[in-house]
C-alpha cells in the first residue's frame, strides 16, 4: 500500500483517489507518454491506486529508448571518423547498437564525451578548431529548440567543425499511429507535460476528434498525476473525449511560440523510424538545407554497419505499449541496469528501468 503521507497534501491526495475509484468505469487502460511521467508513477506508487480494471501502460515517452538501432548504429560510426569528438548526453553512451555502444568506442579510444547542453558542445568546437565535434541531437520537441538555438549561433560564430546529428522526434505523429494500432486498446492518454510547453494543446486535438480518445496534460508531481488521472476517470464517466490541461502553470494552450519558430526556422519535418513502432512520416525534425553544413550525415557521409535488433529484446512492444518490462522474458534475468540488452534498461526515463527500480 502507498503511503499517502508521502503526498505533499495527503488530504488532497486522498481526495482524488477516492474521485478516481468513484468514476473509473469496470475496464480502461490509460497509457502514459511522457518517460518523466512513467518514472514518477513507478516511484510514488500510483500504479498501486488504480481500480480493479484499470491499469497504466508505458509508451514511447523516453526519446533514448524509441531511437532506432539504425541511428545508433550511424551514430557509432559518427565516432570513428578520424579525430572527431563526439558530444552526447549520458544515458547515449550506454545504449547498445548492432555490435558496439559509445561506451565501447571510448574505450577503445574514439573520444565520447558527457555534455549537459549543446551549447557545451560549442564550446567544446570552440575550443578544439582543427577537430570535427559532432552533437547527438535526441530527443522530442522539449530538446529540440535548443539544438536549433546552438545551430544557429554555430552559424553565427563560424564554428566550420561543429555538426549535429539530428533524431529529434516529434510526438503526435507517433500517438497517431499508437491509437491507430487494432492490437492496442488504450482508453484514454495522459500528455506528456514537457513536450507540451513547447507545442501547447491544439497538436493533440485530433486525438479527440479522429478517434475519440481522451486526454489530459499533467505536471509530474504525484499529485499532478493523480490529478490527471481523475480528469481523465471523469470524462471516461461523462462520455465525453476532450483535451483539458491540468498542468496550467507550465502549459499555455498556445505552446511556447518562440520555440516553435526556432525549430521551424532550423528544421523540418521527415520521415523517422521509431524503436517499435518503425518508420512514422512527418514524425522527424531534419536540419533544413540553409544550415546543410551543420548536418553531420551530409558532412561525413558515413556508411552504419548493417542493423541487427537485439535477441529476444522487446523494448518495441513495452514501447507500444502491449506489454509490461516485467513479462519480457530477459528482464531481470539477461537484461539489468548493469548489462542493458535494449535502452528501456538504459535510459533513466525508461519503463524496464522503471519497474527494475520501484516494482
Amino acid at each position: 500500500m502507498v503511503d499517502q503521507k508521502s503526498f505533499k497534501d495527503p488530504v488532497l491526495a486522498r481526495g482524488l483517489i477516492e474521485s478516481i475509484q468513484m468514476l473509473a468505469p469496470e475496464h480502461a487502460t490509460l497509457m502514459e507518454v511522457c518517460g518523466t511521467h512513467t518514472v514518477s508513477i513507478a516511484r510514488n506508487g500510483i500504479r498501486s491506486l488504480m481500480p480493479e480494471g484499470c491499469r497504466l501502460a508505458s509508451g514511447p515517452g523516453c526519446p533514448v529508448c524509441v531511437t532506432s538501432n539504425r541511428d545508433i548504429d550511424t551514430v557509432i560510426a559518427l565516432s570513428r571518423v578520424p579525430n572527431v569528438i563526439i558530444t552526447t548526453f549520458g544515458d547515449m553512451t550506454r545504449v547498445p547498437g548492432s555490435t558496439s555502444s559509445l561506451l565501447k568506442e571510448q574505450a577503445a579510444g574514439q573520444d565520447i564525451r558527457i555534455v549537459y547542453s549543446p551549447l557545451d558542445a560549442l564550446v567544446i568546437a570552440k575550443e578544439n578548431p582543427t577537430r570535427p565535434v559532432v552533437f547527438v541531437g535526441v530527443g522530442f520537441e522539449t530538446t529540440t529548440p535548443l539544438v536549433a538555438m546552438a545551430i544557429k549561433r554555430a552559424k553565427a560564430m563560424g564554428l566550420a567543425n561543429f555538426t549535429v546529428f539530428a533524431a529529434h522526434k516529434n510526438m503526435p505523429g507517433a500517438l497517431d499511429v499508437l491509437m491507430g494500432d487494432p492490437d492496442l486498446q488504450v482508453s484514454a492518454l495522459i500528455l506528456p507535460g514537457h513536450v507540451s510547453t513547447i507545442i501547447g494543446m491544439k497538436p493533440y486535438q485530433f486525438l479527440a476528434e479522429k478517434y475519440h480518445i481522451p486526454g489530459v496534460i499533467t505536471g509530474f508531481e504525484p499529485l499532478d498525476v493523480l490529478e490527471g488521472i481523475a480528469m481523465i476517470m471523469r470524462q471516461l464517466h461523462e462520455g465525453r473525449a476532450e483535451i483539458e490541461n491540468a498542468y496550467a502553470r507550465g502549459v499555455m494552450p498556445e505552446g511556447n511560440p518562440v520555440a516553435l519558430a526556432a525549430i521551424d526556422e532550423v528544421f523540418e519535418t521527415c520521415t523517422a523510424t521509431w524503436r517499435g513502432l518503425g518508420p512514422i512520416e512527418g514524425s522527424g525534425y531534419k536540419i533544413r538545407e540553409e544550415f546543410a553544413d551543420f548536418d553531420a550525415v551530409r558532412v561525413h557521409d558515413v556508411e552504419p554497419e548493417p542493423t541487427v535488433e537485439p535477441k529476444g529484446c522487446r523494448c518495441g512492444d513495452v514501447l507500444r505499449g502491449i506489454m509490461a518490462p516485467n513479462e519480457c522474458p530477459l528482464f531481470r534475468k539477461v537484461c539489468t541496469p548493469e548489462n542493458p540488452v535494449g535502452p528501456c534498461m538504459v535510459s533513466s526515463e525508461g519503463s524496464c528501468a522503471a519497474y527494475y527500480r520501484y516494482y
